[in-house]
């Protein structure tokens, strides 16, 4: 039956540019299964000193415990392409109760494929057990695996991962690469190519789509056209997956360093449908793509330095287009500002809630990040108070996005940076010379009638005068009669879940 299984997997005649059969599935489908080949680790530049020393301990002592147990995945890939990996994941013979057995602090997660989290001080290494080919998986009707905790042999491991290049096996003891599928030969290539039958596996697992736009962005890799070609036909199933294992997944592509080349091939090859529809609203808009564009970069630009950047920084800039338009809408439509902008927000999130589960102190500093923006637009002698906000640095930075893309006057991001940067006499300074007016394009100022305005203030003598008062600017209350830093509404509430220092770390 698994023979039948193999030949059936990498069969379907597909081929590479040139019409020839895939390297990796010419010689399995040849010889009833995949050939094993070794490779010195050392001779392919794979250092022992590159990888982490709680990988190699956690394989050390499963080893001596009498099971196998090899560096897998992206840990491997990136070391052989000269990249520093992120993580280390670790694939093993041993049930996951044998794997916490053998360690002191490891614990068992995990409901659709149990895996072991192995910690060592502050670093944890995932542990999973070999998963076997199975004919009789549970699926639900579109064809997602819905448990999978059948476990086999490295053979059978190596069949079941998603790409040649991340079913490579390293034995830091032996100092061995074993490749069952041509991932070596791929690597070299810089070829991206699915294990077994493309469209099957995407139906197993619609999340490998988007894998296939990460890795091929973040590794700039050629993706073979057989892997690449169901995509477009398959995007609907995207609208199946759970929207916490989107979120997370998104949270990997955004923090990738290529996130603004993962974001364009999403929409490339039409899977933003199923996480972020906004894109195609951004693209119809110059402000709005140019704001996506000039954010990215930036992120992309921090993560490759080595900065850390916030979550709910990132999301904010994803969506701060649709919130724009409709509080715009909203203040045309007659409704004061800050409630307009309230209604905006949470109409959105809304929205993208049934997309994306969004953590709900990523949620919070989204709020928060949004909801300065009247405030910094408006600069004055609020500047002193805004600053005093736990988001202020993530919402000042945000401003300056938006001066950067062209949303509002560069001025205005040149009087914040200055009083950001100034000292006592030259804020002072600056609050004498006020930024101009600082509105989004298409917002008016209005004129109204001060709050509390004696009756007959409209007679002549009255202090109002025939206007009905003093002009004011639109970012304020008149249902309050106090300006924005005085509202209530505008009182931090602190984020919701804790948070992290990472999460007050400046954002991208």
């Amino acid at each position: 039956m698994v023979i039948a299984f193999l030949k059936r997997l990498f069969g379907g005649g597909a081929t590479d540019a040139a019409g020839a059969p895939p390297a990796a599935a010419a010689p399995a489908a040849a010889a009833g299964g995949p050939k094993l080949r070794t490779y010195k680790g050392t001779e392919l530049g794979i250092h022992r000193e590159q990888i982490s020393q709680a990988a190699i301990r956690t394989c050390e002592i499963l080893q001596r415990a009498g099971y196998k147990a090899y560096v897998v995945g992206g840990g491997v890939r990136d070391s052989l392409l000269g990249l520093t990996p992120k993580d280390f994941d670790v694939a093993t013979d041993a049930t996951p109760e044998q794997v916490q057995a053998s360690f002191r602090r490891a614990r068992i997660i995990g409901r659709r494929f149990k895996i072991v989290h192995v910690m060592f001080g502050r670093e944890t290494i995932e542990t999973s057990t070999f998963r076997a080919l199975q004919n009789d998986a549970e699926t639900d009707e579109h064809g997602r695996v819905l448990r999978d905790n059948v476990f086999g042999t490295q053979q059978e491991d190596a069949l079941r991962r998603d790409f040649t290049v991340n079913a490579l096996y390293y034995d830091p003891i032996a100092d061995q690469v074993q490749d069952w599928l041509g991932g070596v030969a791929d690597l070299k290539a810089r070829t991206l190519r699915m294990i077994g039958d493309p469209a099957t596996r995407y139906r197993e697992d619609p999340v490998r789509m988007l894998r296939t736009v990460r890795f091929a962005a973040k590794l700039d890799f050629h993706v073979d056209p057989a892997t690449l070609a169901p995509i477009a036909e398959l995007a609907e199933l995207l609208e199946n997956v759970p929207s916490a294992r989107l979120f997370d997944e998104m949270l990997k592509l955004l923090e990738s360093g290529h996130a603004l080349a993962c974001v364009r091939r999403l929409r490339a090859e039409g899977l933003h449908h199923g996480v972020l529809p906004l894109l195609d609203v951004i693209v119809e808009q110059p402000h709005g793509e140019r704001f996506i564009e000039v954010a990215l970069a930036n992120t992309d630009a921090r993560v490759r330095a080595g900065k850390s950047v916030s979550p709910g920084f990132l999301f904010a800039t994803l969506l701060w287009q649709r919130v724009a338009d409709r509080w715009q809408a909203r203040q045309a439509a007659g409704e004061h500002s800050i409630p307009a902008l309230m209604e905006a927000m949470d109409s959105v999130l809304d929205e993208q809630a049934s997309k994306l589960a969004i953590q709900r102190r990523y949620i919070a500093d989204m709020r928060d990040i949004w909801g300065l923006q009247p405030r910094l637009e408006k600069g004055g002698r609020g500047a002193a108070r805004a600053m005093e906000h736990l988001r202020f640095r993530a919402g000042y930075d945000f401003l300056l996005l938006r001066v950067e893309a062209g949303e509002l006057p560069a001025e205005l991001g040149d009087w914040w940076t200055g009083y950001v940067e100034g000292d006592a006499g030259t804020r002072e300074q600056l609050l004498d010379a006020r930024p101009g007016d600082a509105r989004p394009p298409g917002t008016k100022r209005r004129r109204r009638r001060r709050s509390g305005a004696r009756k007959g203030a409209g007679e002549p003598g009255s202090e109002a005068g025939s206007e009905g008062g003093a002009e004011r600017d639109g970012s304020d209350d008149p249902a309050l009669g106090r300006e924005p830093d005085d509202d209530p509404r505008w009182r931090e509430v602190p984020a919701q879940g804790g948070g992290s220092p990472r999460d007050r770390d400046p954002p991208a």
